[in-house]
């Protein structure tokens, strides 16, 4: 019995410690001192909550939202992505997209919809007619539209929406796909590359691009100018014609789904995020809508969080979204119940090591699996944590409103959870 009640004092004090520590490094922390601050700590075996700071208020997540779209896409999709559905109709073949943004992206494996497509014999007709979005998500920047972390979103992507030019010397550049070409204009007022916002002009001066750098220009897209660039590709003339498919369709599937949600995580990749959940509301039998498939995956797979998250956009570019730190926690819980850990670890960056997170945590081995999550005034980290005792933590350490540059931030953060690790 005394050993008993021993062994359930040190499991207490051990939440107790962590509650302390961080509410003491907290306080005591001079760069967070001016902001809005919310943690929310768990030990993942035992399902206690170890710590909680202003876990229950909303904060702004920024890509912290691709977890909320990650946790979609494993409850929506298999092994892999379903990449299009087509209809045989005598000599015709009519397609329609799911939302993968696979077909021809330069940072994705080879998609099997190429090959199917290059295979068939009959003449191609596209139908967006099961798409009901617009090309923003809401609370988007407009004049972000030149950005690469902006693409727009389509029902068929093709070489994931964007111009990649590349600098080969000082005055001469590639892009690719190369039909984009003639697209380019000197223009010697023009800083980088730009492309004017209504139309695909891509307007730059003579040295655009230093040698070896890379620029994404997103591009003006269009049922007409997806179906153009596909043709080109496949040498191909492929039709446009606006009609449901209301007889069962037949699906072609792409790439493994891990190679979608991989890169996504690590390179924390907008335009995915926001596939991803026109690819959940097509799994799901909705129109292509952003705003359905989130409204679904809220009633159906998250209606159990302890507070109603603000769930606007795919990616986290909008600053509509709001989440609190303890729902983050639990929605970490239900991936974590649905992803082996291996599995789950080698998909999210890890410190020290991948993706947004290689340059921080630096050390031996990793011990933070996470997501970050950043905007102008806000950096948050949420996932998984390993101490050196073995424990296996989730967490929610979430930053808004400073004034202090990210960077200060984002060391704060790491020095914070790299003591919880040592500590504990």
């Amino acid at each position: 019995m005394r050993t008993l009640i021993f062994l359930l004092g040190i499991i207490g004090l051990s939440g107790c410690s962590v509650s302390r520590y961080l509410n003491k490094e907290l306080k005591n922390s001079a760069v967070l001192s001016q902001q809005h601050t919310g943690v929310s700590v768990q030990d993942l075996k035992t399902r206690k909550t170890l710590a909680s700071y202003q876990d229950a208020r909303y904060f702004t997540p920024a890509s912290n939202t691709k977890l909320f779209s990650f946790y979609a896409g494993l409850c929506a999709l298999g092994d892999s992505v379903p990449g299009l559905e087509y209809l045989e109709w005598g000599e015709l073949l009519i397609i329609r997209g799911t939302g993968d943004p696979s077909l021809l992206h330069p940072d994705l494996p080879h998609s099997k919809v190429y090959d199917f497509l290059k295979s068939r014999k009959e003449q191609l007709f596209f139908t967006p007619y099961n798409y009901e979005n617009k090309r923003f998500g809401a609370g988007w920047a407009w004049n972000d539209y030149n950005d690469y972390y902006q693409p727009e979103v389509s029902p068929m992507p093709v070489y994931g929406n964007i111009a990649r030019f590349t600098g080969i010397s000082a005055q001469e550049f590639d892009v690719k796909p190369a039909f984009w070409r003639k697209a380019a204009v000197l223009d010697s007022n023009a800083a980088g590359i730009v492309r004017e916002e209504d139309k695909n002009v891509f307007r730059h001066p003579k040295m655009a691009l230093a040698a070896g750098l890379m620029q994404d220009v997103p591009v003006r897209m269009s049922e007409v100018v997806a179906m153009e660039l596909l043709g080109d590709t496949l040498k191909k003339d492929i039709k446009l014609i606006n009609i449901p498919l209301e007889i069962e369709v037949k699906k072609v599937y792409s790439i493994l789904s891990d190679s979608l949600y991989t890169h996504m995580m690590q390179a924390s990749d907008n335009m995915m995020a926001e596939q991803l959940m026109l690819l959940y509301a097509s799994v799901n039998n909705l129109p292509l809508n952003t705003e359905k498939a989130i409204a679904h995956a809220i009633e159906h797979h998250l209606s159990d969080l302890p507070d109603k998250p603000v769930w606007k956009d795919g990616s986290g570019l909008s600053r509509y979204n709001l989440f609190t730190p303890r729902s983050i926690v639990a929605l970490l819980d239900k991936i974590y119940d649905k992803v082996p850990q291996q599995r789950l670890f080698s998909i999210l960056p890890a410190g020290g090591k991948s993706g947004t997170l290689k340059n921080l945590f630096q050390g031996s081995e990793p011990f933070v699996f996470a997501k970050t999550g950043s905007l102008a005034n806000n950096y948050n980290l949420s996932g998984y944590l390993v101490t050196k005792k073995g424990k296996l933590l989730a967490f929610s350490f979430m930053n808004n409103n400073f004034t202090r540059s990210s960077a200060e931030v984002r060391k704060e953060v790491a020095r914070i959870l790299t003591g919880l690790h040592d500590r504990f």
